[in-house]
């Protein structure tokens, strides 16, 4: 059943519209005015200013792995960010340390490890379910690349990214 809504009879001067574009028109001089005292900004100019200052605490960017301040890389290639990654953006290929290494009972350092940042929901999934504290999201939000591939960020580019974290490290902890 169609109901039906009855129009609103207009006076002669509603009918020419002249009260609302004076109304927009006010509203544009009042913006004008605060622009041309320098109340207003207007434009920011990207590549000379930037918004890091004012990025809240929660901003969620690009994902980066980290190294600990001997140099090793702190992920042990447990697979959980790649398994929890709603978009599959992570892929890692797990290797054995070798026979020697004081750090054996560890069991595995990643071989590759890529996120395609172009998959990638910034969701910050893969941070929280890290027991080792190896991936981070940092707040670095311009990621650009000029082919598919650009933006694929392997081992070596996400190291880069994330550098040197000080902190416990729990795989290399002795009391573990």
């Amino acid at each position: 059943m169609a109901v039906v809504v009855a129009r609103p009879n207009l006076r002669w001067y509603e009918k020419l519209y002249l009260p609302n574009i004076a109304a927009g028109l006010a509203i544009t001089f009042r913006h004008f005015t605060k622009m041309i005292f320098g109340r207003t900004k207007v434009t920011m100019q990207y590549p000379e200013e930037k918004w890091d200052a004012h990025l809240p605490d929660y901003y969620r960017g690009t994902p980066a792995l980290v190294r600990d301040v001997s140099g090793r890389i702190r992920c042990v290639a447990c697979q959980l960010c790649e398994f929890i990654c709603p978009p599959r953006a992570i892929k890692i290929t797990p290797g054995e340390l070798p026979d020697g290494d004081k750090f054996k009972k560890v069991e595995k350092y990643p071989n590759e490890f890529d996120i395609d940042m172009i998959r990638c929901i910034y969701c910050g999934m893969c941070e929280e379910v890290c027991p080792e504290q190896a991936i981070y999201l940092r707040k670095d939000y311009a990621v650009t690349g000029f082919t598919r591939e650009d933006m694929v960020h392997h081992k070596e580019k996400l190291l880069e990214i994330g550098g040197v974290m000080h902190g416990v490290v729990l795989k290399w902890n002795e009391r573990k």
